[in-house]
């Protein structure tokens, strides 16, 4: 991790340590979401925004794309906050979901974990909840969620489920056991915010994010 990241968050450490990343992603057991099977701090440069200001998008929605390959195409994007995306092929099926923090263009950290049957809904919300616990409390950070399902769930509806005992007009709530955690991450640290950002339009850190989510296809 940069000494002056470090130098900004005194006294605070990374869910898992430099030596765990690389290990693969680790299937969870009896169909419960995996924790974070790696995390990275290698502080990588950004390069700077297309000149013209326009998005370059990704040949397809499905292609697969390494990390690496991912910072070699695409610059575009907001530079600072934390970036989810979740998946599941088919859906519902096995599936994986990426985070990755970037302060100022340069990686904090990142995780990622795969679930051998979920849906992409679960895998969207597995990866906010793993996204605030990858910055500092009391830091201020906006996380980014290509999912408006995911975003519109924490920041308009589930307030409205809990006041009538976490049921909708409708009836119950779906995946109530991450939407839970997931509102609450949000509601217990005000300093974090949520907004939604377009999939597979360029922006450099929400394909990265992807990548990391599809690692286990790999």
């Amino acid at each position: 991790m940069p000494q002056r990241v470090l130098d900004n968050y005194p006294g605070w450490t990374p869910t898992l340590c430099r030596a765990c990343h690389g290990k693969g992603s680790a299937g969870s057991q009896s169909g419960a979401t995996s924790r974070p099977s790696s995390i990275r701090q290698p502080g990588a440069p950004v390069g700077a925004s297309r000149p013209n200001g326009r998005r370059r998008r990704t040949a397809t929605a499905s292609q697969l794309l390494s990390t690496e390959e991912v910072l070699k195409r695409y610059t575009d994007g907001p530079q600072t906050g934390v970036f989810t995306d979740g998946a599941s092929v088919p859906n519902p099926g096995p599936g994986g979901w990426g985070a990755v923090y970037v302060v100022d263009g340069e990686i904090v950290a990142e995780a990622h974990g795969h679930d051998p049957d979920t849906t992409n809904n679960r895998m969207e919300l597995q990866a906010i909840i793993e996204a605030a616990a990858l910055v500092p409390e009391g830091t201020a950070a906006t996380v980014y969620s290509d999912s408006k399902l995911v975003v519109n769930t924490i920041s308009e509806w589930a307030a409205g489920w809990e006041r009538r005992g976490w049921r909708r007009k409708s009836g119950p709530v779906e995946n109530l056991d991450l939407v839970k955690p997931a509102y609450f991450a949000f509601r217990r640290r005000p300093e974090l915010s949520i907004e939604w950002i377009a999939a597979h339009s360029g922006y450099r850190w929400n394909e990265y994010a992807d990548a990391l989510a599809g690692r286990w296809r790999t």
